[in-house]
Formats: C-alpha cells, sequence, structure tokens
C-alpha cells in the first residue's frame, strides 16, 4: 500500500461515463450514511484556474478554442484523445483536495475525472472504488432527456445537432475505453441500462461497496 493510498483509505470513489448516474448514487450514499460528497465536475472550474499551460497543454488548447472548434469541427475520436479531463490532466489537483479534507466522515468522490488507471494506487481497498457503464441505449435516453431546444452549450454552436452527435459518439468511446481499462486492472464495473432504477443503482453501487 502506497503512503497515498493510505492516507485515502476513507475515500470511496464513483467514476464512469457520462450521465450514467454517479451524482445521484454519490448523493444517496452520502445522505445515507453521513458522508462528505466531492464532486469533481463542480471543481472544474477552480482546477482549471489552478494550472499552468505547461501542466495542462490540452486544457489551455481547449479553453483558447471556439464553440465550433470543440464540438462541432472535429472528429469524435480526435475529441476523446485530446480532451484535457480524459487525459488526466488535473487530476493531481483532485488528490490534493481530496488530502485536505478531513478524514472523518467518509468521503464519497465522483465524476468522469475518475479515471481507473490513476485511482488504482489510491486504493487501500479495491472495493471502494466502482465506475458506472452507460449502455449505448441508456447514453441516448440520457442525451435526449437533456438536449431540449435551447438549452446547454450545444446550443452555443453553430449546428448543435453535428454537435450532439459529434459529444454523443465521444462518450460512446469513452465508454468502452473504461470498460477496457477496469477489465485489464480489475477493478469493478457495473452496467447502467435504461431499465436500472436509482435505487436499484444504488443498492448494486453499494453492495460492491460492501455497505
Amino acid at each position: 500500500m502506497t503512503g497515498l493510498a493510505a492516507r485515502l483509505r476513507h475515500v470511496y470513489w464513483i467514476g464512469g461515463g457520462s450521465g450514467a448516474g454517479k451524482s445521484t448514487v454519490a448523493r444517496r450514499l452520502a445522505e445515507r450514511h453521513g458522508w462528505r460528497l466531492y464532486s469533481t465536475d463542480d471543481a472544474m472550474p477552480d482546477h482549471a484556474a489552478r494550472t499552468t499551460p505547461d501542466e495542462a497543454p490540452f486544457l489551455h488548447e481547449f479553453m483558447a478554442m471556439d464553440m465550433d472548434e470543440r464540438w462541432v469541427n472535429r472528429p469524435p475520436r480526435v475529441m476523446l484523445e485530446t480532451f484535457h479531463w480524459f487525459r488526466g490532466e488535473g487530476f493531481g489537483l483532485i488528490v490534493e483536495d481530496l488530502l485536505s479534507l478531513p478524514r472523518q466522515p467518509r468521503v464519497v468522490v465522483e465524476g468522469f475525472r475518475l479515471l481507473p488507471h490513476l485511482v488504482q494506487p489510491l486504493l487501500a481497498d479495491p472495493g471502494h472504488a466502482v465506475w458506472l457503464l452507460p449502455t449505448p441505449d441508456f447514453r441516448r435516453a440520457a442525451f435526449h432527456s437533456r438536449s431540449a431546444p435551447g438549452a446547454g452549450f450545444l446550443w452555443r454552436t453553430s449546428d448543435p445537432a453535428r454537435a450532439g452527435r459529434n459529444l454523443a459518439e465521444r462518450d460512446g468511446l469513452f465508454t468502452e475505453h473504461l470498460r477496457e481499462e477496469t477489465e485489464r486492472l480489475g477493478l469493478r464495473a457495473i452496467p447502467v441500462d435504461a431499465t436500472m432504477t436509482e435505487d436499484a443503482l444504488t443498492q448494486e453501487v453499494a453492495t460492491a461497496f460492501r455497505l
């Protein structure tokens, strides 16, 4: 066990693909057990401000792009391979934040930024981490529920439909990457399909955490 793993043994990790229910499950577990909730999405603006171009080149390149450059004009695979959070940029700031928190109560941390190969060395107990992997049908349903006309950042592009297709394909590629990486590293992954209720998913994660 590494020193960092020992210092973070009170932390539970929920990673996974976009729209898989990470935030909902983490919030429910935090409320049920009196834990602290740490959302990596909420920390993104602060973390972006705390990096330099040398430390996070992909992030700062992304920040300099206009909306069409980000979401319309690049192929989904290029979007995947160059997306800063998928490259692990800023992950060390997540660790810094977690180390600054008291060890009581326990902490549940959630977000797509929790890449399996970055989290694994921090696990005193492999049972403290799980990744939620949405099926294609689930991703489509989640995407349509979030893409009402005029709502969201995609509508700030010149072609919201194309941007949406690019984003959906990129997220599918990312989920497949997570599936392969969790399998290779022997970490727990839970498929999430459209038939699974929030209660059932929360219980499955709780069971994985041996709660």
